[in-house]
Parts: structure tokens; C-alpha cells; sequence
């Protein structure tokens, strides 16, 4: 986990870094860092003004001492982990909503939200069945028990689903998808139901060879998915008001190494196994399943909410393992809440919080609902990314929106986070290096409105952030 400095050891650090020896933990900064700012760096700005607008370009000068409280240093040279992208989910909600859009809209909201150029939302999420934000409640094997599953089925799919993915798949060809079950078939569970309910150990064989059915499926359509969770949700049922399904931590070790993992290696399936796909308060929950034996050599990653608990529980588990990756892969803005198109600094900040405790990708709850929150069928109308109104197909961007495209814009896969200390509590900030060598600051201010500086070697650069604000500063 990687804390903000005090001033102390921050003025300490800002200061071994101008004189290029500065060193942290047990990998020292080099002396000369493959960045230079000789150059002014761009801006872009989210406030209560603007929504991700060029602002005044920011240049360098000689540093003196002493810094301001403001200030925040960055050691290009202490790299952590890669990033892999950013993203949503195409639940059957947000991919039926997609479908009532005329072609031309949908393919100029399609070419935002996807293409390189614009968003570049490319780690996206899928459902295996039925989630809350659906139209209908359904399985691809719903009916009496079916160990075999001859009536498997991916039909459903075919009318929206399908076609939603492959048309933003054509539009960023590197779209990483990965999919979650909110469910197994109800005759899998001691219910009965996709309601709810705990998985039966007797079914663990079937629902094994109901994933190689899936993947098989998706393949043919078009659609490879790269990764799966065991269960969204490993740890509620949500009273049987949603589709939901209850997994004991013993259960999903067990399924993955003994019937998940071993069915993907008989099958020749080289899609990732992703654990836990729940809330940080299961950091305990994850390293007991990667230290049950045979678990890691099927599991490649943890999956993280942010419902409950804290971020920097996170890197308790990466600390363990540090060689098992971290992905952040469901968050929701409250629908009913009266910020939910403003609350862009409150979700940057989030997100920055995630991206440095160690998570390579970070996506999002679905992509889009309607004014009331809908398609649903739970209890809890959440928000997405976009609101397409039902009556009149306008669309709106939700601050989470916002707070998303300062990040994912400019971040490209195969970048690395790299180490910024500065110690104001309510000034929160990360930095990346791109493959191509840029770096992208990204910063939120909580606070109210303030005089920045940003320290790099010897060179310093002043500027203006407004209060509830984002700027995302990009090397030139």
C-alpha cells in the first residue's frame, strides 16, 4: 500500500528528488529519470464549469525550496504495476437500451465510448445469465435438473447482446471482456431459484462444463471472453430479491481447483480465472483461497468492489501475493442521488485510490440505464455511466462519466503507475507512464479551490484547481 508522505518526508522526498538520489522502500529512484519537463505540459479540467476542458497549458521552472502544502512530487522512475484499461458493464440492460437507439446514434455513442481516439473504454464486463440490471430474469439451463445440460442455451443473447459486443469490439478491436455469473441455473442451488439461494457442491461438475458451454458459444458468435469470476458477489444472496447466489469460501476454492481449473485444462479454455468478485472487506476471504492448495494454479487475479471496506485492504492481499493480479470490477453511483451528474471528484478520487493499491484495470457497473435506474429486476435501481431517457432516447453523462474519462482517455494499456507523494489530505493524485513515454497526472481536488504545484528532478510548475474538480496534466 502506498501511504501519502507528511510534510516532513514529503519536503525530504521533494527535495533527494531534485538532487535525483531519492529513494523509497527498496527500489531507489535512478539519477536521471527518463522524463525531463522541458517542455509545458496540457491540461484538461472537469469543475462545476467546465467537463473535461482544455485548460491554461502548465510550464516548468527551476525549483526552489521551500514547496507548498499543495505540492505534489513525482518520481518517474519508481514504477508499480501495468495497467490493463478501464471500463463498464454490458449488462442485458444497458445492451437492450443500446438496442432502442437509431443506428447513427448509437454508432456516434458507440465511437465515444470505444474508439482509441475518444474514451477508450476497453475492459468491459459481461453477464453469464441474468443480473439485476435486466430485462427478464433468466439462465442458459433454466427448468428441472439438467446434469448434462442438453437444453443449454445461449438464445437470449442473440438479440441484443451479441450484437452490442461485436459492434464495440469493431470499434476497439483490443476490448478485453471478461464475464460474471450473478447466478447458476436455479435446479443448482438448495432453492431452487435464480433468487438467491447457496450452490450445491453436487452441481460444481456440471456448472463447470455450463462455463466451457458459455465460452464455446460466445466464441462461435464472435465474442472471446479473456476472463471469468467464480460468482459476482461471492458473499451475499441478497434476500432472494435478486439474482444472486451464496458461495462459501470453501466452495469457490474448491470449484476452481477441482472442477473449474481442471475442466479448462481438459478443454484446452485459456480464459482467466478471476476470484472473489466482491468487496474489499474479503481481503482475509482471498488470501485464504490462494493459499488453499492447487488454487494459483488455476487463479490468476482477485476481483474488487467498492461497496464496503476500504481500498487499501487491496494491497493487503497484493503484499501476500505479489504475483497475483488486482482488478477492480464493479462500482455504482447511487441513481437517486442529487450529485449522481456531478459527482465526478468523489469518484476520482475513488478510482485513484484503487490505482494505487494495486489494480491493473478499473470498470465500472453497467453503462447505461434509464431515467428511473431501469431495466431492473432487484431491489436497488443503481446508476451507469450514461442515462438514456426511455421516452425521448436523449442521452446524459453521469459524473462517474466524467470522473472515468480523465482517466481512461489518456492512460494506454501497458502503462505503468509511478510513485507521487505530497501531503495534503484532501488532494488526491496519480501518474502513469505510457508506452509510449508520456506521463498523465491525474488529480482531484476534494478540497476548496487552490494554488497547485507539481515537483518532477529539479523543476517545478504552478497552477489553478478549482474546488470539486478533476485535471488530468499530460507531457508534451
Amino acid at each position: 500500500m502506498q501511504i501519502d508522505a507528511t510534510r516532513r518526508d514529503f519536503l525530504k522526498l521533494a527535495g533527494m528528488a531534485a538532487a535525483g538520489i531519492a529513494a523509497e522502500s527498496s527500489s531507489p529512484v535512478l539519477a536521471q529519470s527518463s522524463i525531463s519537463p522541458n517542455q509545458p505540459w496540457k491540461a484538461l479540467i472537469t469543475s462545476d464549469e467546465a467537463r473535461l476542458a482544455p485548460s491554461a497549458p502548465i510550464s516548468w521552472a527551476p525549483w526552489t525550496a521551500p514547496l507548498g502544502q499543495d505540492c505534489i512530487a513525482i518520481f518517474p522512475d519508481k514504477k508499480f504495476q501495468p495497467i490493463l484499461g478501464f471500463g463498464a458493464a454490458f449488462t442485458d440492460g444497458a445492451c437492450y437500451l443500446f438496442s432502442k437507439l437509431h443506428a447513427q446514434a448509437r454508432a456516434e455513442l458507440f465511437h465515444t465510448l470505444f474508439h482509441p481516439s475518444e474514451m477508450n473504454l476497453n475492459v468491459c464486463r459481461t453477464c453469464i445469465g441474468s443480473s439485476d440490471n435486466s430485462v427478464t430474469v433468466y439462465s442458459f439451463d433454466e427448468g428441472d435438473a439438467d446434469p448434462d445440460l442438453t437444453r443449454f442455451s445461449i438464445e437470449h443473447d442473440r438479440a441484443y447482446i451479441l450484437p452490442t459486443l461485436r459492434e464495440a469490439r469493431a470499434i476497439n478491436p483490443d476490448l478485453f471482456l471478461f464475464s460474471s455469473p450473478w447466478s447458476p441455473p436455479g435446479w443448482m442451488k438448495d432453492n431452487g431459484s435464480l433468487l438467491g439461494g447457496c450452490m450445491h457442491r453436487a452441481h460444481m461438475p456440471s456448472y463447470a462444463k455450463y462455463f466451457v458451454k458459455f465460452l464455446r458459444a460466445y466464441e462461435a458468435e464472435k465474442v472471446p471472453i479473456q476472463a471469468v469470476t467464480i460468482q459476482n458477489e461471492v458473499d451475499a444472496d441478497q434476500q432472494g430479491l435478486m439474482p444472486a447466489c451464496f458461495w462459501p469460501q470453501d466452495y469457490e476454492a474448491d470449484f476452481v481447483r477441482l472442477h473449474l481449473g481442471p475442466e479448462f485444462a481438459r478443454n484446452g479454455v485459456g480464459t482467466k480465472i478471476w476470484i472473489i468478485d466482491h468487496n474489499y472487506n474479503l481481503w482475509g476471504r482471498a488470501i485464504a483461497e490462494l493459499e488453499t492448495p492447487d488454487v494459483r494454479k488455476y487463479t490468476t487475479a482477485v476481483a474488487w468492489h467498492g461497496y464496503t471496506g476500504q481500498p487499501e485492504w487491496m494491497s493487503r492481499v497484493q503484499n501476500a501475493f505479489p504475483d497475483i493480479e488486482m482488478y477492480w470490477t464493479e462500482g455504482s453511483p447511487d441513481h437517486n442521488d442529487p450529485e449522481y451528474m456531478k459527482c465526478w471528484a468523489s469518484w476520482a478520487r475513488q478510482f485513484t485510490q484503487i490505482l494505487r493499491n494495486s489494480c491493473r484495470g478499473v470498470t465500472s457497473w453497467c453503462f447505461a440505464t434509464d431515467e428511473l435506474g431501469h431495466p431492473n429486476v432487484g431491489p436497488y435501481p443503481l446508476g451507469g455511466l450514461i442515462t438514456i431517457d426511455s421516452k425521448t432516447m436523449e442521452i446524459y453523462h453521469s459524473g462517474q462519466y466524467w470522473a472515468m474519462a480523465h482517466f481512461s482517455r489518456f492512460i494506454r494499456r501497458g502503462a505503468f503507475r509511478i510513485q507521487t507523494k505530497g501531503p495534503a489530505t484532501d488532494l488526491h493524485h496519480c501518474a502513469f507512464q505510457n508506452p509510449d513515454g508520456s506521463v498523465v497526472v491525474v488529480l482531484t481536488n476534494s478540497g476548496a479551490t487552490r494554488v497547485c504545484q507539481l515537483q518532477l528532478l529539479d523543476q517545478a510548475a504552478s497552477f489553478h484547481l478549482p474546488a470539486n474538480s478533476v485535471m488530468t496534466l499530460i507531457s508534451t
